[in-house]
C-alpha cells in the first residue's frame, strides 16, 4: 500500500487526487493533507480520509483548529513549516505537491530532498529552482512523476530505460494549449476583461490563478520552462501548438519523423492517476475518450503579439535561472492584483514585461539566492502595479 501525503488539499489538484484514492482503498492511504486558509474543506477531508497529520498554513485562520484536530485523534502542525514536515516525514512514500505559486517550493524541494516519490503539479517550483529540485531528487534517489496533463503526457511518450525517461532518438516536444477563453481574439478586445471572463476556461476546471494564467497563455509559458529542467531540452526543441480540442495533451517528435501523443478528456484525474499508479495503470473515474464523438482535431500557431506573456517565457528561458525568477514572481503579483480588479488584464503582460527587463538575470545557485530574487522581483513588480493603479 502507498502512503500518500496531499499538500493542498482543498484545491482542485487536491480535491482530483483524493477522488482516484477514495476509488481504491486497497492501494493507497492518506497520511497528510494541508490547507492555507480552508478550514471547513480541511476538517472535511480530514473527517473522510483519516490521515495522521494535517497542516494549515495560515495562522489567522487556525484559531480552534488544533484542539479540533486533537479531538479527532489527528497531529495538527499550524503555519509553513507544517509543510515541510509531512513532505519530508518517514512515514509517507508518494508526496502529492498541490499548492499554486512560490508557496509550494520549500515543501517540494523537501520532498525532494528526502527521497519521497513526487506528484508535481507545482510547476512554479520547477520555473524558480528547477536545478536545485532535480539536483536534490539525484542526491536522494527520489523520483519526480508530473502532473501536469502536457508534461505528464510526454513522460507517457517516452520509453524508459532502468526506470528513468530515456530521450535518445528525441527531436523535441510540442506542449499543447488549448488556447483559454480569448482565442482568436485581438489585442484590443482584451482590454476590458473581467476576472470573471478569464476564470470561464472552456475545457478546464481550475483554481482562479491557473485560469488566468491560460488565458494569458502564461500558464504555457511556465510549462515551457518546466519542461526544460523535467526533461533536459533547449528552448529550440519544445514548441507551443494551440489546439482547442484539448484531447491532445502534449506530443513527442522523433528524429525518425514518428510523432507519438497522449490522448484524453480534458479531466486532470487522468495525469494523476496515471502517477499515483505508476508504473501500472489504476482506474481514474474519467469516461474513455469517444473518437467517434469527437469527429476532429484542430491546431493552429499561438498569436505571440496578442499573448505576449508566452513570448516573455521563452526570452526568460534563454536569459537564465534569474530570469525566470523574475518572470514568476512579477506573472504571480500581476496575476493577483487582476482578480483584485487592481490591474487591467493587459496590465499582466506589461508588468512582467517591466520587471523582467529591469531586474536582469543575475546567478542564483541556492535557495538565499532564489528566495531573495524572488522578494525583490515581487517588489519591483507590486511598485509598477502602484503606479499602475
Amino acid at each position: 500500500m502507498k502512503r500518500v501525503a496531499v499538500l493542498g488539499a482543498t484545491g482542485s489538484i487536491g480535491r482530483s487526487t483524493l477522488d482516484v484514492v477514495a476509488r481504491h482503498p486497497e492501494k493507497f492511504q492518506v497520511t497528510a493533507l494541508s490547507a492555507h486558509g480552508d478550514v471547513a474543506g480541511l476538517k472535511e477531508l480530514v473527517g473522510q480520509f483519516r490521515p495522521a497529520t494535517a497542516v494549515l498554513t495560515d495562522p489567522a485562520a487556525a484559531e480552534g483548529f488544533e484542539a479540533w484536530c486533537r479531538q479527532q485523534g489527528v497531529r495538527a502542525l499550524v503555519g509553513p513549516q507544517g509543510l515541510d514536515d509531512i513532505a519530508a516525514d518517514a512515514g509517507t512514500d508518494l508526496v502529492v505537491a498541490g499548492i499554486v505559486g512560490a508557496a509550494g517550493l520549500s515543501s517540494s524541494l523537501a520532498a525532494a530532498s528526502a527521497g519521497k516519490t513526487l506528484l508535481l503539479a507545482n510547476k512554479e517550483a520547477v520555473v524558480m529552482a528547477g536545478s536545485l529540485l532535480m539536483a536534490a531528487l539525484a542526491r536522494s534517489g527520489g523520483r519526480l512523476l508530473p502532473l501536469d496533463s502536457e508534461h505528464n503526457a510526454i513522460f507517457q511518450c517516452l520509453p524508459f530505460r532502468d526506470g528513468r525517461p530515456d530521450l535518445a532518438g528525441v527531436d523535441g516536444i510540442w506542449l499543447t494549449a488549448s488556447g483559454g477563453p480569448f482565442r482568436g481574439r485581438q489585442l484590443a478586445e482584451l482590454a476590458d476583461i473581467t476576472p470573471e471572463q478569464a476564470c470561464a476556461h472552456p475545457k478546464w476546471s481550475m483554481g482562479r490563478k491557473i485560469s488566468v494564467d491560460s488565458a494569458t497563455l502564461m500558464n504555457k509559458g511556465l510549462e515551457v520552462i518546466e519542461a526544460h529542467h523535467l526533461f533536459g531540452l533547449s528552448a529550440d526543441r519544445i514548441q507551443v501548438v494551440v489546439h482547442p480540442e484539448s484531447t491532445i495533451h502534449s506530443l513527442v517528435a522523433y528524429r525518425d519523423g514518428s510523432l507519438l501523443a497522449q490522448l484524453g478528456a480534458p479531466d486532470m484525474r487522468i495525469p494523476i492517476a496515471h502517477a499515483l499508479g505508476f508504473p501500472e495503470r489504476i482506474e481514474s473515474g474519467v469516461r474513455p475518450l469517444n473518437l467517434l464523438e469527437l469527429g476532429a482535431l484542430h491546431f493552429e500557431p499561438p498569436d505571440l503579439e496578442t499573448f505576449r506573456c508566452l513570448a516573455l517565457a521563452f526570452e526568460a528561458l534563454n536569459s537564465g535561472p534569474g530570469a525566470s525568477i523574475a518572470l514568476n514572481a512579477a506573472n504571480e503579483e500581476a496575476v493577483a492584483a487582476f482578480l483584485d480588479r487592481r490591474l487591467g488584464f493587459l496590465g499582466i503582460a506589461e508588468v512582467v514585461a517591466d520587471v523582467l527587463h529591469s531586474a536582469g538575470s543575475p546567478a542564483v545557485t541556492t535557495l538565499a539566492d532564489i528566495l531573495a530574487m524572488d522578494a525583490h522581483c515581487r517588489a519591483l513588480a507590486r511598485d509598477r502595479i502602484n503606479k499602475a493603479s
